[in-house]
């Protein structure tokens, strides 16, 4: 009996240690799921998520973005480098190394600022542009907020200037939580930027699972849970300020231009002749100027005789100046301020001599590093010719990938309308046969511009000439030939082609074989001619340019006045 008794008493010892193996486990299930599900309280170190070394930098918040580039602080206020402001804030802005100093040209003038010069200063009396201990060229950010479409707002410790140029498809999320913390990801654990409270709008970036990546006013960009914020909707529409837009001069009627290549003063004296049968234009544009050498001198055609008849005919005269003379480089002349202003010089005299209504720039070609100067050649001009009442337009490609380093937005901001080349598709240097203008790349081109450039500025050009392509048989490449529309047709009936309609390309197409080769056109006429103009009415532009008189067939103008009515 005593043995039994024993063996019970052992059995004591082993229920103990299994129970406290089993609380001891709990234990640790309990630890992990507390360690695991519970947020941390980490505050992560605020000028390292901005990379900040010191308080002499500030960073730079743009568009929901922290750029790698830092302001300099000077005295209190916020300095960028004018390479920033012009490459992400103001393309404006722009540094002219001749003159040594800043120009920009603003709806009210042109101001021109040396680093140094306290006629433009901040609120704290420094000038507005200084040079850094770098060497390079910084701008108060102060500054660039007057003249510049943009929300600004500095916040300290640490430093940084929150920035947005860009409103578009703008979104937005309330707080709808007592208090959220905006963490640098997604996830409890992530360590906390800063908190959101209940009703704060923060901008919306994007949704993750159980979380919402979104911008803080003061340039946090960080998560909140899905569950403390509203849903997403659109941020209020933003209302770009009357005095930072370029009115310039444009007119209450649909234009139709037509350009009237002369390239001599027979030409100009055949204007009566070139226009017997046009009707409906009322713009020509003959293609008077061009710059011929660096130093910006420019050669003329300019005729008053000719003004005077084309008033007469109803048309207002737009002259137009080309960069097609090969001793002319585009890039390295138009870099200089003082050849910039000898060719607007020149050009405004010559208009008003002439008594031209506007000028026409067709610079072609262009290189990316000539673009910059491009551009503020045209913002110049523009001062300079509205000034005397003369209407700019620039001429420009289809755009396309290659070209997007034109920066179109940023040139038809100051010119007063933009003229879309719509051909070239295929041209003398293309290694296939194809259209020159085909209707979805003339639609693709329109559509590319309205993402930059408001309707009422843009203006289609259409082509009146085509190319007939020969293959030869055993050879590579191809080789083509310009044809105006009787032209091409007199080569259709000449070769015995048959032309067929492709709604796929809006055009004619006609081919032929012979032993040796094939002939193959994409014909513009009065049926291509009018699917073009559906396009240019559908998406409401301003108006029509063709290239050129004397390619045309008189029946295409009563085609193209039929879809020009307001």
């Amino acid at each position: 009996m005593q043995k039994n008794r024993k063996k019970k008493g052992r059995v004591t010892p082993v229920l103990v240690v299994i129970l406290l193996i089993v609380i001891l486990a709990v234990a640790g299930v309990v630890s992990f799921l507390v360690q695991r599900y519970t947020p941390s309280r980490n505050q992560m170190d605020q000028k390292a998520y901005f990379q900040l070394t010191d308080d002499t930098e500030a960073a730079l918040v743009l568009n929901g973005c922290v750029s790698e580039e830092k302001g300099l602080m000077i005295q209190g206020e916020v300095y960028v480098s004018a390479d920033f402001v012009s490459r992400e804030l103001n393309s404006g802005f722009y540094w002219d190394q001749e003159s040594q100093a800043i120009l920009l040209i603003t709806p009210s003038g042109v101001m021109k600022i040396a680093p140094g010069d306290t006629t433009y200063s901040t609120a704290g009396g420094q000038a507005a542009v200084q040079t850094g201990a770098d060497g390079a060229i910084y701008i108060a950010l102060e500054l660039v907020k007057q003249y510049t479409d943009m929300d600004y707002a500095f916040y300290t410790e640490p430093n940084r200037a929150v920035m947005r140029t860009d409103w578009n498809g703008l979104r937005q999320v309330e707080v709808t939580a007592e208090q959220t913390d905006v963490r640098y990801r997604g996830g409890i654990k992530s360590d906390i930027l800063t908190e959101a409270v209940q009703g704060e709008t923060l901008y919306f970036l994007e949704t993750l699972d159980n979380w919402v990546q979104v911008e803080t006013a003061d340039g946090y960009i960080g998560y909140v849970e899905k569950e403390d914020v509203s849903d997403e909707q659109a941020a209020p529409v933003h209302v770009t300020d009357a005095s930072l837009v370029f009115a310039g001069i444009r007119r209450d009627h649909k234009i139709n231009l037509a350009w009237h290549q002369t390239t001599s003063q027979a030409a100009n004296d055949a204007l009566g002749s070139a226009i017997a049968n046009v009707t409906g234009v009322n713009v020509i544009s003959p293609t008077w100027f061009s710059v011929v050498d660096n130093m910006g001198t420019l050669s003329s055609l300019a005729s008053a005789e000719y003004v005077t008849q084309a008033h007469a005919a109803g048309m207002e005269v737009w002259g137009l100046i080309d960069n097609f003379d090969e001793n002319f480089s585009t890039e390295t002349a138009l870099a200089s301020y003082s050849v910039r202003t000898n060719i607007i010089n020149q050009l405004i005299a010559a208009a008003q001599q002439v008594g031209l209504d506007g000028i026409n720039v067709d610079f072609e070609q262009l290189s990316e590093a000539s673009i910059p100067h491009y551009i503020q050649f045209l913002r110049e001009l523009s001062a300079a010719a509205h000034g005397a009442n003369l209407v700019v337009s620039v001429d420009t490609a289809v755009p396309q990938s290659f070209t997007e380093y034109y920066n179109r937005g940023a040139q038809a901001e100051t010119v007063d309308y933009m003229i879309m080349m719509g051909y070239d598709e295929h041209y003398a240097g293309s290694e296939e046969a194809g259209s020159v203008a085909s209707l979805p790349f003339v639609e693709g081109g329109i559509q590319t511009l309205l993402e930059d450039i408001p309707a009422e500025k843009i203006i289609c050009a259409i082509p009146f000439y085509t190319r007939i392509w020969t293959e030869n048989f055993g050879q590579v490449g191809v080789t083509s030939e310009v044809l105006g529309m009787d032209g091409a047709d007199q080569y259709v009936t000449q070769m015995g082609m048959t032309k067929i309609w492709d709604a796929s390309v809006g055009q004619n197409v006609a081919s032929v074989e012979t032993d040796t080769a094939r002939y193959t056109i994409w014909l513009e006429d009065e049926q291509s001619i009018e699917e073009k103009m559906k396009l240019i009415e559908k998406y409401d532009l301003s108006g029509v340019a063709e290239w050129k008189l004397g390619f045309e067939r008189a029946t295409v103008w009563g085609i193209i006045s039929s879809y020009l009515t307001e």
